[in-house]
């Protein structure tokens, strides 16, 4: 395993001292899998103190200072090193209430959650694994440390990383560890709504449609609003899929844009609320679009969202039966109305609802709206008040004041994107006169 200098140098200075130092978690185990470290921990028998004192000519980061973390700012940018310890006292499933300061790695190993990650690399003292991490990775398996069901106790959060890292590095769950990670899954509840939000920020633009499947009963432990949707049978000719298993492919086949991967997971949670059987003998789900953004604008605060994310994705979810046309006045209001990036993402998200169906059915001319799209741009066309050829000084200098300035330029608008008018000031300055002089 390579270390960069400026970590090397970490490790030799605490060495020198007569300190074992280790590089230790998500570092070892991504260069074990031929991937670039984003960034590298080290652990070492050396007490807080001791690491202060290794590097008194560098600036230090002390917040962790009291759990044994001390962070040195290399030019490579902070390097965190931690006093080998174990924990105990999980009264919350996520803090340790004590913190014991160790001599050995392996102790320090066996309170990390999965074996991928218990593994440590010294230049000096070579490969620790004594919980078998390196065969696991190279069997594509995910094994908690020790007791699985102890493990997911101490901090439940490490059940939604455990999607995570089986995803992201295609490793299968072993059955002990698969079923803690299910039989545990009601501690979830106890975590703070910000860490799960993150950690299903993390894990949404990795997953494909298996892997939504694979891990449901977990996914909707923390967003119950799924549970009535799995095994939802939509009794509709243009539907072959549970609108659970309709909204796994439809995660897939959206990019994995944030804002779109949310609109797609959330997209049809109204479904089960709104169904009905027609006289025809067809479900039907005549309003879900709207439930489902008023339920994803709920679910969305409940975990803390930023306001600009859960905007977003109430704004596809609300809009995503909208079925838009190649027609140049219809589009130009829309890209008014919406810009271009949102009735992109609309789009996206539209053509992957209608492609995953499991059936041929209706689809949208989406390359013929993209070419108006483009063609509009291309135009440079007048979609806002701020591209009319008159605004506002314009018009207080023809003698309008007030509200009927806003209201004046609001209606201008209108009509040059109608093509009731053309964006020339002067049959706009016309125009004007004809409507308030």
């Amino acid at each position: 395993m390579h270390l960069p200098e400026y970590v090397r140098q970490c490790v030799d200075a605490l060495e020198r001292l007569g300190f074992a130092c280790y590089a230790v978690g998500g570092c070892v185990r991504d260069s074990l899998l031929g991937l670039v470290p984003q960034d590298y921990d080290l652990c070492t028998d050396a007490l807080p103190a001791q690491i202060k004192t290794a590097f008194a000519d560098f600036q230090l980061v002390l917040a962790g200072e009291k759990h044994g973390t001390v962070g040195v700012i290399t030019d490579g940018g902070v390097v965190e090193i931690t006093t080998f310890r174990t924990e105990g006292d999980y009264a919350d499933n996520r803090h340790p209430g004590w913190v014991k300061f160790e001599k050995s790695i392996e102790a320090d190993l066996s309170r990390r959650d999965f074996t991928v990650n218990a593994m440590a690399y010294s230049p000096s003292r070579g490969f620790a694994d004594p919980f078998g991490g390196q065969k696991d990775l190279e069997n594509h398996i995910l094994r908690a440390v020790g007791d699985a069901d102890e493990r997911f106790t101490e901090d439940a959060l490490r059940i939604l990383r455990g999607v995570r890292f089986a995803v992201r590095y295609h490793l299968k769950p072993e059955e002990n560890t698969m079923q803690a990670m299910l039989s545990k899954a009601g501690l979830l509840d106890h975590i703070a709504r910000e860490r799960v939000f993150d950690e299903l920020c993390k894990l949404l633009p990795l997953v494909a449609a298996k892997d939504l499947l694979n891990f449901g009963p977990i996914l909707a432990q923390v967003i119950t609003e799924l549970k009535p949707t799995m095994g939802f049978e939509q009794h509709n000719r243009n539907h072959s899929y549970d609108v659970y298993t309709h909204i796994c492919h439809v995660v897939e086949a959206v990019p994995r844009e944030l804002s779109l991967r949310w609109a797609a997971l959330l997209h049809d949670i109204g479904k089960p609320g709104t169904f009905f059987m027609g006289e025809d003998g067809q479900g039907h789900f005549y309003g879900h679009d709207r439930l489902s953004a008023d339920m994803a604008d709920e679910i969305l605060r409940r975990l803390k969202a930023p306001n600009a994310l859960r905007e977003e994705v109430v704004f596809l979810i609300a809009h995503h039966m909208m079925r838009p046309e190649p027609d140049k006045k219809l589009l130009r209001r829309h890209l008014s109305k919406w810009g271009a990036q949102r009735l992109d993402k609309l789009l996206l998200l539209q053509r992957a609802d209608l492609g995953s169906k499991g059936v041929p059915g209706k689809t949208l001319p989406f390359e013929e709206i993209r070419a108006v799209m483009d063609e509009i741009a291309a135009e440079n066309s007048c979609l806002t008040v701020k591209d009319l050829a008159v605004n506002g000084h314009d018009l207080m200098d023809l003698g309008l004041s007030g509200q009927a300035v806003g209201n004046c330029l609001n209606t201008l608008l209108s009509r040059v994107l109608d093509e009731e008018l053309p964006n020339e000031k002067s049959a706009l300055i016309a125009e004007i006169r004809r409507m308030y002089l």
